[in-house]
């Protein structure tokens, strides 16, 4: 199975489908309705608000949302990838890896908010990347500023990927003051229509808008079988870490820079889930996409061809194993 997605073929993008439909099949066979939870902004309950007021918050129709969100950040994710070379040679692991991090925990199958956050921070990734050899880094650099703003406005502890932001700015560009200021406007711009709506709305008070924000320690996984979801998004992490380092002196500049990126933005997304904790993992969603693409990695590097599928098989059979028989 993994020589098979190790290449570049079309046929492959089906077989991708397939594998997410195997996988994904328990988000149909036990639905479940969106919940609000108090960090999710306004722009996210706008959105969940609309979607109830069209389908009346029938489960299985955020069921096939959500199918249809994450097999579509898959294939971006698989594209962008190969587009920035990530991986010497173009593949399908990254969109794989993504397909089945994203089915080892329930409340990865949740529509959510993070689950939203994760389709426009790939895009942004993809920008970020950019910016090496942007011929135009003052526009680039106030629209990635515009999009991280927006995925805040979704999600309050998304504030972080400012952080993001600014790492990628000293990472991939010569320091600018002034792309920095871009930057920052580029994120406080979606912030200037929402208190001319909340004004205009007389909506506005202060103590809403300033957001609670409250760092705490994430909740001790209550069942062995969540234990072993983390352990199975850790294991292949280390194992592609230690790859993407041995092999770090033969990327070319603009690759290393963009793995540097990758850490940056895993190291943000930890950040994010120890804000203001919700009784859900939902929200770790927001690790997946850096996550899988050092996942990819344990998978592409091995010179044998044993061990990553006998990984790929176990974390398969876990993965059957809780959607169809425990929960």
């Amino acid at each position: 199975m993994i020589g098979i997605f190790r290449q570049k073929n079309p046929v492959n993008a089906l077989l991708l489908l397939f594998y997410a439909m195997v996988l994904k099949l328990p988000l149909f066979l036990h639905p479940v309705a969106p919940s609000l939870h108090p960090e999710d902004n306004y722009l996210y309950r706008l959105i969940l608000h609309g979607l109830d007021s069209v389908f009346h918050a029938t489960p299985v129709f955020y069921s096939g949302l959500t199918f249809t969100l994450l097999v579509g950040q898959a294939i971006l994710l698989n594209s962008i990838s190969n587009h920035h070379k990530i991986l010497p040679k173009s593949n399908f692991l990254p969109g794989l890896c993504y397909i089945m991090i994203t089915s080892l925990l329930p409340d990865w199958g949740h529509f959510s908010a993070p689950l939203l956050i994760n389709m426009i921070m790939i895009w942004v990734w993809h920008r970020m990347m950019e910016l090496y050899n942007s011929p135009r880094p003052g526009t680039a650099i106030f629209n990635i500023g515009i999009w991280t703003g927006i995925v805040s406005l979704l999600y309050i502890p998304a504030m972080s990927f400012l952080l993001l932001v600014l790492a990628a700015l000293l990472t991939m560009r010569p320091f600018r003051i002034r792309e920095w200021f871009v930057g920052l406007l580029g994120f406080t711009f979606p912030y200037y229509f929402l208190f001319l709506f909340l004004y205009l709305s007389g909506h506005w008070k202060l103590a809403d808008i300033i957001p609670h924000i409250v760092f705490t320690v994430p909740a001790i996984p209550g069942s062995i079988w969540i234990s072993l979801g983390f352990a199975w998004v850790l294991l292949p992490f280390v194992i592609g870490g230690y790859y993407v380092q041995t092999n770090l002196s033969k990327f070319l500049i603009q690759v290393r820079k963009s793995w540097s990126l990758l850490l940056l933005y895993l190291l943000v997304a930890v950040v994010i889930i120890l804000i203001n904790r919700v009784n859900s993992y939902e929200n770790w969603i927001i690790m997946a996409v850096p996550f899988a693409s050092f996942h990819a990695c344990a998978y592409y590097y091995p010179s044998r061809s044993l061990w990553p599928n006998v990984l790929h098989w176990l974390i398969i059979i876990y993965i059957l194993s809780m959607n169809y028989f425990l929960f």
